[in-house]
C-alpha cells in the first residue's frame, strides 16, 4: 500500500465521512472515512479538478 497522508475526514449529515490524501509521487486518494485500505486513485491534479468542478455546481445534479 502507498504512504498516503490522509486529511481529516469531511463529513456531511449522517454517517457520509470522506477522506482524501496525497502521496509522495504527486497521487490523490479518495475513500470512505474507515476504509482507508480501500480507496479510488488518480493524479493531483485531477483531484483539484474535481474539487474546482463540485464548487462551481458541476455536481449539484447528485444531491
Amino acid at each position: 500500500m502507498a504512504d498516503i497522508d490522509w486529511e481529516d475526514a469531511f463529513c456531511g449529515e449522517g454517517a457520509s465521512c470522506y477522506r482524501i490524501g496525497v502521496d509522495g509521487d504527486g497521487n490523490s486518494y479518495i475513500t470512505l472515512s474507515g476504509q482507508e485500505d480501500t480507496y479510488l486513485t488518480d493524479s493531483r491534479e485531477a483531484l483539484q479538478q474535481l474539487i474546482r468542478d463540485i464548487k462551481a455546481g458541476k455536481a449539484d445534479h447528485l444531491l
